[in-house]
């Protein structure tokens, strides 16, 4: 499986509706808190848009809605994989990616046979307080030996500058979300990144 090199992640279908048709090819949709019948009304929105351009949508989380509502592919976090059905997703024919941070937490993602694994945070990140340390570019290299030929997508404090060292030390894909969604101008970021994302594509 070959995932595009520019990951985006995004809070609403909003987000989706405004940025994918710029050339988005692969997009997470993460909420965090909503209730049910508004987390499977954006779900939907956002796979229908999706699906109008072409692009591959990802469901944070939420694994249960996303089998309801047909979507390919869903991420989970370490808490939530220790309560997820992976039966039930692999049967779904739901496709996995798993977030890793440490040793101990690479080695459960990869018993559980993911579509692929996301390591972070690579750099600083403002997104959420984290307990790790920034992991470094060593770390991908490390990362990439471990889990080929599974993908691996960095997260993290990553922006432009910084996705040659990224690339160059193993990773398949780069996700992105606050130096998107927090920039003055969100389309032309956007466009910033698939166009520096083009050459591993």
């Amino acid at each position: 499986m070959k995932l595009d090199p520019f990951y985006l992640i995004v809070d609403s279908a909003a987000w989706i509706e405004r940025l994918v048709p710029l050339g988005v090819k692969l997009v997470q949709l993460r909420i965090k808190t909503m209730d049910q019948a508004g987390l499977r009304t954006e779900i939907r929105k956002a796979k229908a848009l999706c699906a109008r351009h072409r692009c591959q949508l990802i469901v944070n989380d939420h694994w249960r809605l996303a089998i309801e509502e047909g979507c390919d592919f869903v991420h989970l976090g370490q808490e939530d994989l220790q309560t997820a059905d992976r039966s039930r997703i692999r049967a779904a024919g739901t496709r996995l990616g798993l977030s890793t941070h440490d040793h101990l937490e690479l080695e459960t993602a990869m018993a559980a046979e993911p579509d692929y694994i996301a390591l972070g945070p690579i750099y600083p990140t403002i997104l959420k307080k984290m307990k790790w340390t920034p992991q470094g570019l060593e770390r991908i290299a490390e990362w990439r030996a471990c889990v080929a030929p599974i993908p691996l997508v960095a997260i993290g404090g990553l922006n432009p500058e910084r996705l040659d060292g990224v690339f160059a030390a193993g990773a398949d894909s780069a996700a992105v979300v606050t130096d998107i969604t927090l920039n003055d101008d969100p389309e032309a970021r956007t466009r910033e990144w698939i166009e520096k994302t083009d050459q591993w594509r």
